[in-house]
């Protein structure tokens, strides 16, 4: 059949493969090591991938950090919009988009790291860091019931902050509680901000 290897897949399929395995090498080494370890050499090294597969899929170094960046960040945006499709009760919505969260970057620590804390040391993220945020708070935003547009916007802005920040803090050991309080103070702080009226100020 026109197009297909011996192995019964196609060229774009073994592409598409390599770069998944550049990718997965790419998150633990980012979210493992942190950037510093990240290089075109030490990816393909764990990727058991040539150069030249690499830059078939890539760039540059800072082309494959982005890549791993976006795609956590794709996972965290769709794990939050499931948890709260369909829950009408805010309560049980704050819970859910919490432990959501928490499930993705908690679980899997190296999701974390790469989220909240690559953006602050790498500058292949820095900016992206600042582009992802608006994605988040528009999500924030919509789940929000006081107020009008920009009010609920304020009031988003300030509560993905404060959350990124409790999130850090655990991640990088200066917050030293149980999962469970994590998740307990994280869902007042939500609870809080939808009780919050900004047009009452």
């Amino acid at each position: 059949m026109p197009g297909r290897t011996w192995a019964g897949t196609t060229l774009d399929d073994r592409k598409a493969q390599r770069r998944a395995q550049l990718l997965a090498a790419g998150l633990d080494l980012l979210g493992e090591q942190g950037s510093a370890a990240v290089s075109v050499r030490a990816v393909c090294r764990a990727a058991k991938l040539t150069e030249r597969y690499f830059y078939e899929s890539f760039a540059d170094r800072e082309s494959l950090v982005a890549a791993v960046y976006e795609d956590v960040g794709d996972q965290a945006r769709k794990a939050l919009a499931d948890a709260v499709s369909g829950e009408a009760d805010p309560s049980r919505r704050a819970e859910r988009a919490v432990t959501a969260f928490v499930e993705l970057v908690l679980d899997d620590p190296r999701k974390g790291r790469v989220l909240l804390l690559a953006p602050l040391t790498d500058p292949a993220l820095t900016q992206r860091g600042l582009h992802l945020l608006p994605a988040f708070t528009t999500l924030v935003g919509e789940q929000l019931s006081r107020g009008d547009e920009t009010g609920r916007q304020l009031v988003a802005i300030g509560l993905v902050g404060a959350l990124s920040n409790v999130f850090i803090a655990y991640l990088d050991g200066t917050l030293k509680v149980s999962r469970e309080r994590l998740v307990e103070h994280c869902v007042q702080l939500v609870l809080g901000a939808d009780a919050f009226d900004p047009e009452a100020h």
